[in-house]
């Protein structure tokens, strides 16, 4: 589709009017540690992302910025749950990137939800997927004064508090609590060791 510049079969589907844009740095943009990336010239910071895919609108000519997401759960996909706002966030993150680098992207963006079928009469050894495309309207106002605000951080002598809904916090925790007891166990067998005078000399 994308070497032919046609439109994908699910692209009609949903009535999208774009086809896959094709780019001699499409699959740098796809690599995971390499991507697109920006540096921000009033925090010095370097922001980069790896794209799953990007359609372009043949009316306009703007950038679509489109996410693969999978699970498998019963009923319908959607965007609408609290943990899925990391989802938006990297959406619109990705928009701001290509925009930095000069390309005119579209605010709204699609994620193609791949939502496994488990109800079927029998495995076969074969996976089947029922495929929605959910369009999202991003908003990248947010992500400079986040930047500035990523720098103050890191420049800081004080870092903030842990949070309790941040899972990277957790395991921070978990293992300064592992170590701590270690350090306590190892301290009390010390301790308990037998005096020998010839450790003296």
């Amino acid at each position: 589709m994308r070497k032919k510049q046609e439109a994908h079969p699910l692209m009609k589907k949903f009535s999208i009017d774009a086809i896959p844009f094709a780019h001699k740095d499409l699959n740098v943009w796809r690599e995971n540690f390499k991507g697109i990336t920006y540096l921000d010239p009033h925090t010095n910071l370097i922001i980069g992302g790896a794209i799953d895919d990007i359609w372009i609108n043949k009316k306009t000519k703007e950038l679509h910025i489109v996410d693969y997401k999978s699970t498998s759960k019963n009923g319908e996909v959607n965007l609408d749950a609290d943990w899925q706002d990391s989802y938006k966030r990297q959406m619109e993150i990705y928009q701001w990137l290509f925009r930095k680098n000069g390309f005119q992207v579209a605010d709204i963006g699609y994620f193609v939800y791949c939502n496994g079928i488990t109800d079927t009469e029998k495995f076969d050894a074969k996976l089947e997927f029922e495929i929605k495309i959910i369009p999202y309207t991003g908003d990248t106002s947010w992500i400079e004064l986040k930047l500035k605000e990523i720098k103050k951080t890191l420049e800081s002598n004080n870092p903030p508090e842990a949070s309790s809904d941040c899972d990277y916090c957790k395991y921070r925790e978990a293992v300064n609590n592992i170590k701590s007891t270690e350090s306590q166990t190892s301290d009390e067998k010390k301790s308990e060791e037998p005096f020998d005078k010839g450790k003296l000399f």
